[in-house]
């Protein structure tokens, strides 16, 4: 019979076909194993960085930051409204030096600004911040 006369070479595409199975399959959980390691890496960086800042927002001195923003500007330009970790200020009659100086030291602090709105009023600008933390 002609199976038994090529029966080695039978053998052998068998052989060779379970090797390029083998390695086809070795090359694709290689690569999706590489794919895993790499999500998990971005979220283990995810993941410190939120500790990172819950550490930055939990900060029992942010309150007293805060308050130093009513140092930049005289108190008659100032409406201060703070509830609970809450604040509401809106200022009057600001130059432009005075919003940076305020807006880089309020940048400077960890909170989360809800709304900013500036309105030229002339030579003067009204500002209003709302934030929490």
């Amino acid at each position: 019979m002609n199976i038994k006369r090529y029966q080695n070479e039978l053998i052998l595409a068998a052989a060779v076909f379970f090797l390029l199975a083998a390695f086809m399959y070795k090359h694709i959980q290689r690569g999706k194993m590489a794919e895993v390691n790499q999500q998990m890496a971005q979220e283990i960086a995810v993941f410190q960085e939120t500790v990172s800042l819950k550490k930055i927002w939990d900060d029992k001195r942010i309150s007293q930051k805060l308050e130093n923003i009513k140092k930049l500007v005289p108190p008659s330009k100032i409406k201060w409204q703070k509830k609970g970790k809450k604040l509401t200020v809106k200022f009057t009659d600001m130059l432009p030096s005075d919003i940076n100086k305020v807006v880089t030291k309020l940048l400077n602090i960890a909170v989360q600004l809800e709304s900013m709105k500036i309105e030229k009023n002339g030579k003067h600008y009204q500002m209003e911040i709302k934030c929490k933390w």
